[in-house]
């Protein structure tokens, strides 16, 4: 089964706690703390593996939760850290963040690695808070939590070459005689329900084409399945855009092929300018004298002479692949996107602000309180005197007088509630 667009979950691993613990011997019974550090959180990462083709492994399994680090432990162990979540895509995959929209990664080549979430950092033991006038702390700093995200995952196919058209003018038949892919056939619109890649070998060069279906009138605006799949078409440096020249289905060959180009152009204007082949198709359905009236109409109207194949009789296939060749050979491949900077695992530690939540009761939130109140145990005199320091060197207690706050009057800070006292 082919899938080309998923939303799946992502967690770093939180940081292990640091560990509380004094060092104790045989002939040293009051030795000074000796608490490790928590390890380090795994990472979610991202690698592009060309084995891949489509996104169908994440039909099953769309949460992946890196490993938390260990907690540190007595004589100054520090924690092992988390291993890393890695999660394999195919090549040409971009992902986005599920709540901006924005891009943050594109997966273009084999091997690209992309870490998409830094695990949380371990906590500090008990031994990183003593000093000259805090001796024996007997509190540690806790790990760093991390946040669970969404992040789109789409995938646009990686092809030198792209076969665009209408429904039932030939792409699959031609790309069955070109390449090794052996795509479904049958002379009904919408046989092809998702790109088809097959590897052509022609003129000691090989290059992959693509079989890009569902391109119909308002396609690039969401009409019927062509808006997922102009993505698959937007890395490939030629188009061989092929008519149905026969006509035998009843349309028009110059209107088919200024309705694709028109839907291409909506699309994106970068892709309206990819060098294009223009392939007349099924020409071994019109006579002689009917094919050369047809293609001298076609060309008249939109300005260009198209080869002239058969995917049956195999003619012009030949010339078709050496001009494809050719145009190659002065088209450079396509970079990866380029990516705006977005703060997708950025973790907070600056903000703050104080909310009145009632008269005479006060609350303080933001990233910066949240990563103050790691290393806080109140239940422990040495830790609440840091706590309430921290408090007034970081203007906390400023900012709450300035909200209102007066003497015996409550402050929350997360699971800590404490009354002020002057």
């Amino acid at each position: 089964m082919f899938l080309d667009r998923v939303i799946i979950s992502i967690k770093a691993g939180d940081g292990g706690n640091g560990s509380t613990s004094f060092f104790r011997s045989k002939l040293t019974m009051n030795g000074g703390p000796d608490g490790g550090d928590g390890g380090k959180g795994g990472d979610v990462v991202f690698v592009a593996n060309e084995g891949l083709n489509t996104l169908y492994g994440f039909t099953f399994k769309k949460k992946f939760v890196a490993t938390n680090g260990n907690n540190g432990e007595k004589q100054l162990r520090r924690g092992h850290d988390g291993k890393d979540v890695v999660i394999e895509v195919p090549c040409g995959t971009v992902i986005k963040d599920e709540e901006s929209g924005l891009v943050i990664a594109d997966m273009l080549n084999h091997g690209d690695r992309f870490v998409a979430l830094k695990g949380g950092l371990g906590g500090r033991g008990n031994n990183f808070f003593k000093s000259p006038t805090r001796q024996s702390p007997h509190f540690a700093q806790t790990g760093e939590k991390t946040q669970l995200k969404k992040v789109i995952l789409e995938l646009k196919t990686i092809a030198d070459v792209g076969l665009v058209g209408f429904p039932n003018v030939g792409k699959s038949t031609l790309l069955s005689v070109i390449s090794n892919a052996n795509p479904k056939i049958a002379n009904y619109p919408f046989t092809t329900l998702h790109p088809n890649l097959g590897v052509v070998s022609h003129n000691n060069t090989s290059f992959v084409v693509a079989d890009i279906p569902g391109l119909i009138e308002g396609a690039s605006e969401g009409a019927g399945l062509g808006h997922y799949f102009l993505r698959h078409v937007e890395r490939v440096r030629v188009i061989v855009h092929m008519v149905d020249i026969s006509e035998t289905d009843c349309r028009n060959a110059v209107d088919d092929f200024n309705q694709i180009n028109k839907e291409l152009a909506n699309y994106s204007q970068e892709l309206a300018g990819v060098p294009q082949i223009v392939v007349a198709t099924k020409a071994d359905l019109l006579d002689a004298e009917t094919l050369a009236m047809q293609l001298d109409d076609f060309a008249s109207k939109t300005g260009h002479k198209p080869m002239v194949i058969s995917s049956v009789t195999h003619s012009g296939v030949n010339e078709l692949l050496n001009k494809i060749t050719e145009v190659l050979a002065k088209t450079p491949k396509k970079a990866p996107m380029e990516i705006e900077l977005v703060e997708f695992d950025t973790k907070d530690k600056t903000t703050l602000e104080v909310i009145k939540l009632e008269q005479g009761m006060f609350e303080v939130v933001g990233g910066f309180i949240d990563n103050l109140i790691r290393g806080v145990v109140l239940s422990d005199e040495q830790s609440n005197a840091y706590f309430q320091n921290a408090l007034k060197k970081y203007g906390i207690i400023d900012k709450l007088k300035e909200a209102g706050m007066k003497d015996g009057d409550t402050v929350v800070i997360k699971d800590i509630t404490f009354e002020y006292s002057e």
